[in-house]
């Protein structure tokens, strides 16, 4: 079997069991009904982002970035964020729920050369480390996505999982913070906080809880990469 075919059967895999899981566990279900409204709900922000006149942050990543698990999609990390912030930014949010890092590389990244964004946000990779089968060649599209990213401007995720790829590919953010190219918001160890109150229905995205704690681990690295003080 190919890389390919394996990479496609390990989707359909995955799809096929979170469908079944929708089917007996109710909140899973719930928040899997969540992908299409706030993903539209998103889609008619961009565009009203697109003609306001702001300075532009984009939002690249997965279902996290997109809100799911949070009660409305305004209980984001990326909106809580943006309050913080006074909401000095026109949000563009490119992100995609079920989004891997080679989604970021070939659909995301390509739609925000149109753009020229103030800032840019990076929560992926939840995905791609379900499987062994997905992490095989993580650490090269990371690679990718750092040197593809603006420099200066662009705050990354680091990995919370505890296995070998994630652990390369926090050491691939950690050498680019270090040079200065991004700012890296730390998600690692205790950034998180205790499991317990801040997951959604489905035990495994973020709720309101969890959301407002991604909001609060941004905020610093935002700050620098903006040249925002914490505090302003």
């Amino acid at each position: 079997m190919s890389r390919r075919e394996i990479e496609v059967a390990d989707r359909t895999w995955s799809g096929r069991a979170l469908d079944l899981a929708s089917v007996v566990l109710p909140g899973v279900r719930r928040v899997r009904a969540q992908k299409i409204p706030f993903a539209r709900a998103w889609s008619e922000a961009n565009q009203e982002a697109l003609v306001s006149g702001k300075s532009l942050w984009v939002a690249l990543g997965d279902s996290m970035t997109q809100g799911i698990g949070a009660r409305t999609v305004s209980g984001g990390w990326v909106p809580r964020l943006d309050a913080r912030l006074g909401d000095r930014f026109a949000v563009v949010n490119l992100s995609m729920s079920g989004a891997r890092i080679a989604d970021v590389l070939d659909d995301q990244l390509p739609r925000m050369l149109a753009l020229t964004p103030a800032l840019v946000t990076v929560l992926v990779g939840a995905n791609d480390m379900l499987t062994p089968a997905r992490r095989r060649g993580v650490e090269k599209r990371f690679i990718d996505l750092l040197d593809r990213l603006p420099a200066g401007r662009s705050v990354v995720a680091t990995l919370p999982h505890g296995n070998a790829a994630a652990d390369t590919v926090n050491a691939l953010l950690d050498t680019a913070g270090a040079r200065g190219r991004i700012q890296v918001a730390d998600m690692r160890g205790p950034a998180l906080g205790p499991l317990r109150g801040s997951l959604a229905d489905d035990w495994f995205h973020p709720n309101d809880v969890g959301y407002a704690r991604i909001a609060g681990i941004f905020e610093g690295p935002v700050r620098a990469a903006t040249s925002f003080r914490v505090g302003d």
